[in-house]
């Protein structure tokens, strides 16, 4: 518990601080982004701003975890370092994509399948590590599993190469969804913080009803998940450290090095915690997000050019509508806060009912 509080304290301090610094090297250097040409006239300000302010993000991540290790004298845990190479790896993606778009002066960075040839290499060398044998704990644990899982595994064991397939299909459409969120000032930042958030109650969870401890029928067969929480804990605090700065109206945007990152990172938790699907309802407001492009786009192709909504994502259709951008904003972070609820209740609830 202490490292979950020194590793969330620190992160936030050094996110609070490092993005201050982040805005004033970026605008001196002139890395600002670009907008969309078709997006709403009132983003039109907002090009110049800083971006890739998800640098400020990974790093203050990154430090937390490993100086809560430091100051606890704790060795940090396979788990945690496969997330963190998860984190940090669709970062390395994302910053190469940021970089190009300023380099170019562009709203269009890597091409969309190059972007998908770096996520997919990371997200199968995550896979591959996460289900190794060779590298199984005591207790023969890896830290994926063979098998899907809601709350737990249900016992299907399944091929590793559908595995590997499902762990490639969770880390590129969330990082994809986070990014298609963080479109208005302030909004991927604080719905990613109160997922992540969820999931430091998951772990801590998970960690006093282990198998390893406990002999309770309804124990959790989770590799390292006290260690798991300290990383959600440490990415939540970074989030809110460079919210103070990327709240309405922005001085920063994280950019696709921050919003791939996040997305992958809460793939990565909710495998090595054995949570894919109940991802699903946790960060529900990213996969509304996803489907209102993907039935824009289908609707668009099978009707022949009309629209279900004026803009998508689906944030966008409420500001043509009218709606204030802090609005659409705080009232998106709402639903992401009963989306949390409503997931945190279902993993407690299973837990109890069956004890």
């Amino acid at each position: 518990m202490r490292a979950i509080l020194l590793g969330g304290g620190v992160a936030l301090l050094v996110s609070l601080l490092g993005t201050r610094i982040a805005i004033r090297e970026f605008t001196r250097l002139g890395y600002g982004q670009e907008i969309r040409e078709d997006g709403p006239t009132t983003h039109h300000t907002k090009r110049g701003t800083p971006t890739m302010g998800g640098v400020a993000i990974i790093v203050a991540t990154v430090v937390g975890y490993f100086v809560a290790k430091l100051v606890t004298g704790v060795q940090p845990s396979y788990s945690a370092l496969l997330l963190l190479f998860l984190f940090v790896g669709t970062g390395l993606v994302g910053f190469l994509d940021d970089f190009i778009k300023i380099y170019r002066q562009r709203n269009l960075g890597l091409r969309s399948r190059a972007k998908m040839i770096g996520q997919t290499v990371i997200a199968l060398v995550f896979g591959g590590l996460a289900l190794w044998d060779r590298l199984a704990d005591e207790a023969g644990r890896n830290p994926a599993s063979n098998e899907i899982s809601f709350l737990r595994d249900w016992g299907w064991t399944l091929p590793t190469i559908v595995v590997l397939l499902l762990i490639w299909f969770f880390v590129t459409g969330f990082s994809n969804a986070v990014n298609l969120t963080d479109g208005l000032d302030g909004l991927a930042t604080g719905a990613s913080a109160l997922v992540f958030a969820a999931y430091v109650v998951v772990g801590i969870w998970q960690a006093n009803q282990t198998c390893g401890v406990t002999v309770n029928p309804k124990c959790y067969d989770v590799r390292d998940p006290l260690d798991l929480a300290v990383v959600a804990a440490c990415i939540a605090g970074a989030c809110i450290g460079f919210l103070w700065w990327n709240a309405s109206p922005a001085q920063i945007f994280m950019g696709d090095t921050g919003s791939l990152a996040l997305g992958s990172a809460l793939a990565g938790l909710a495998i090595l915690s054995r949570t894919e699907l109940l991802v699903v309802i946790l960060g529900g407001l990213f996969v509304v997000e996803t489907l209102s492009v993907m039935l824009q786009v289908g609707f668009f192709k099978v009707s022949r050019g009309r629209r279900i909504f004026r803009m998508a994502p689906i944030h966008h259709h409420f500001e043509m509508l009218g709606w204030e951008q802090v609005t659409v904003v705080i009232r998106f972070w709402v639903i992401t806060g009963l989306c949390v609820a409503a997931g945190v209740g279902i993993f407690y609830a299973e837990w109890v009912t069956g004890n």
